[in-house]
């Protein structure tokens, strides 16, 4: 046990928020009180170890001592008490910097091209503040700076969250049960409506790389969808919503697009400024698929937009039960001084497996063995066996 050598941990959330978060940093604060541990919060992510000011107690915005006290309730909403941000303090733009940097010092952090490496300034600050070890709570994005830090030689131990669940090394990431649960309770909501005027509904998910949230809100509402990993043809498609309508005595169907989805021959556009991380926005793809539904069909079409109803709100009992068992698994793995590891579940077990390198991209769904590529929906066939999260984890 290494224990001792630790005094105080930092934790912070990035990214978007997702249902759990707040389970995660009260059940870290929690245990770390247990092994003797003060816990700091890093306020807006990456941002908070980019623009702290060490020299105010509050890190001028930026930090909150946390406590079992200032926890107790936080569990019981969602979003995240920490705040959050896409913050890449490895290559931050100029116009990115904190406002205290001087000129000198800004320079010696450049690396061309508009870009700033602040990863000396996250290392001087996190000394600074007497913090011994990292708790990184975030998808690949924020685990890839996790990564990073963690290759600097600071003990870090990563969280995955994300409602697409395609953090790699993992089959369950935070939040993804809550969004699958309110996805369905959603759709199955708008059953009535789309019978009632005898439409084909057409309802847009995250998931701009990895179509799990989709296929799992297929899955269980026995929809059709489409998901990244397989292009689509859009005729295909419509002839099938075609035949769902009419053999719906209530003359409805329809069919959930995660947001990365495209058909064969067509690709939307990407709209917006890039984040920290290169990320621009997909042109909606629920609207371009009910327009092209409708010219193809000649049914009336309805596009719902899912997408941050998911992401809002408190999280389901899985989620929470993943989230403290999650929290827990990483101060113990602090405690006997392994680092640079992401807590994960793998083969349907709680385990641990190395920090992700965003080179991997997103985590995908295995087409061949869970998606009906000719009646886009997912395979129920062959579980036996399976672990009860389907898709597997990347093998270290």
């Amino acid at each position: 046990m290494r224990s001792n050598v630790i005094k105080r941990i930092g934790i912070l959330t990035g990214g978007g928020d997702v249902p759990g978060l707040n389970s995660v940093i009260k059940s870290v604060v929690y245990r770390s009180s247990e092994v003797g541990w003060q816990a700091l919060g890093i306020r807006r992510g990456w941002k908070g170890l980019t623009h702290v000011d060490t020299s105010r107690d509050d890190g001028g915005g930026f930090l909150r001592p946390l406590d079992r006290v200032s926890t107790r309730a936080i569990d019981r909403t969602g979003g995240t008490v920490l705040h959050t941000s896409r913050t890449n303090p490895s290559a931050m733009r100029q116009s990115s910097l904190p406002p205290g940097l001087d000129d000198g010092r800004a320079a010696s952090l450049a690396t061309g091209d508009d870009r700033y490496d602040l990863t000396p300034l996250v290392l001087e600050n996190l000394e600074t503040l007497g913090i011994g070890a990292l708790v990184a709570i975030g998808g690949d994005d924020t685990l890839s700076y996790a990564a990073r830090l963690g290759r600097e030689g600071f003990p870090v131990i990563a969280i995955p969250k994300t409602m697409d669940n395609d953090v790699h090394g993992t089959e369950y990431c935070i939040g993804f049960s809550t969004a699958v649960t309110r996805a369905k309770e959603l759709i199955n909501r708008q059953r009535t409506t789309l019978g009632s005027h005898e439409r084909i509904g057409v309802f847009r998910i995250f998931g701009r790389n990895a179509g799990y949230t989709a296929w799992y809100a297929a899955y269980v509402t026995s929809a059709r969808c489409v998901i990244p990993e397989a292009p689509f043809d859009l005729d295909a498609l419509a002839t099938i919503l075609t035949e769902d309508w009419h053999n719906n005595p209530s003359n409805y169907a329809f069919v959930i697009a995660s947001e990365g989805a495209i058909w064969t021959g067509g690709e939307l556009p990407e709209i917006g400024d890039a984040d920290a991380f290169g990320h621009r926005h997909k042109a909606d793809v629920g609207y371009a698929l009910a327009e092209e539904l409708k010219r193809r069909t000649g049914i009336e079409t309805v596009h719902s937009d899912l997408t941050y109803d998911l992401r809002s709100g408190d999280p389901d009992a899985l989620d929470q039960m993943v989230a403290i068992t999650y929290a827990n698994i990483a101060v113990d793995l602090l405690a006997d001084g392994k680092t640079g590891r992401m807590v994960a579940i793998r083969d349907g077990k709680y385990s641990h497996a190395p920090l992700p390198a965003r080179s991997l991209g997103a985590r995908q769904i295995d087409v061949a063995a869970m998606y009906n590529t000719e009646r886009f929906r997912p395979r129920y066939e062959a579980k036996l066996g399976s672990p009860l999260l389907l898709g597997p984890a990347v093998i270290e």
